[in-house]
């Protein structure tokens, strides 16, 4: 099977350099695997949205020469795929209408115990949706970290695929949208280690073959916390893209020769391409339990 990777960013502000290493990481990591290189906005929640990010986010990743393949999929013209996915399994028993709140949820020790499964509520106006765990996912591998492991009474969860205000959840989202785009390999940000057992599971509920998942370090502020839009991390540059370019292949791991750092920036990406090297990456672990 031919390497297909992503890029799937949400639009609620501008690619800063946190965004801009997983876009490297991904990047990298297909064409150094002879792939494709796909880019998604995940555009699934409305009221976090930037207006404007979208197209901000595709001018910045060009500006960076990061060209994608194919045409940019925007999750907010999906709704229809997830919906009828949704249906199909509610017809079967396989998801169910939940009432619950996170109040009583947390009330109950902050793992929801599956509550509303058998009340067979049909009110879907005031009601999420949960999906009936069938394949809980107690660990995976990842590609530098090997195994990582899940709590137990996470990875039993029935978690919700749409919320009560009619949205659709991620963890759907993204994995309809992988399949459909035969996407082989996820390479991703630590952050999103904790639903990736979620989403493998997913796809054992869908009957298709599992991708595999990279996970990079988080770049942090220095306070630790993770650089990300809710936390007003800085817009990268745009209209000098080398030097941060540069610095976040550093982050990555590469050592760049002086000659390199100084050349075009399609000869830097090149390079980075032929040099790409997962054992240089710093442990994504500890930056999680650092940040």
């Amino acid at each position: 099977m031919s390497y297909i990777g992503r890029f799937a960013p949400s639009p609620s502000g501008p690619l800063h350099f946190g965004s801009l290493v997983a876009a490297l990481g991904s990047y990298f990591q297909a064409k150094a695997n002879g792939g494709q290189w796909f880019v998604r906005i995940e555009d699934l929640d409305p009221p976090r949205e930037m207006a404007g990010a979208a197209e901000l986010i595709l001018q910045t990743l060009k500006s960076y020469h990061l060209f994608w393949d194919g045409e940019v999929v925007y999750q907010s013209q999906r709704h229809e795929l997830y919906q009828a996915q949704i249906e199909q399994w509610l017809l079967t028993d396989k998801a169910y209408f939940c009432q619950c709140t996170r109040k009583q949820i947390k009330e109950l020790g902050g793992f929801y115990s599956g509550t509303c499964r058998h009340k067979n509520i049909n009110d879907a106006s005031m009601s999420a949706v949960r999906l009936a765990m069938e394949y809980p996912v107690e660990n995976f591998q990842d590609l530098r970290h090997g195994q990582i492991d899940i709590p137990p009474a996470l990875a039993k969860e029935d978690f919700i695929i749409k919320r009560r205000d009619g949205l659709f959840a991620y963890n759907l989202a993204v994995v309809l949208d992988d399949i459909d785009q035969g996407i082989t390999e996820v390479v991703r940000g630590a952050d999103l280690i904790e639903p990736t057992g979620r989403q493998i599971s997913l796809y054992k509920m869908l009957g298709q073959p599992e991708v595999s998942y990279l996970h990079l370090p988080l770049a942090t502020d220095k306070n630790g916390q993770k650089l990300s839009k809710q936390n007003y991390a800085t817009a990268i540059d745009i209209d000098n893209p080398v030097p941060t370019l540069l610095t976040a292949m550093q982050f990555l791991g590469f050592n760049i020769p002086k000659n390199i750092a100084t050349s075009p920036i399609d000869d830097i990406l090149l390079w980075g391409c032929k040099n790409w090297d997962l054992t240089l990456l710093p442990n994504t672990l500890q930056q999680i339990h650092d940040s």
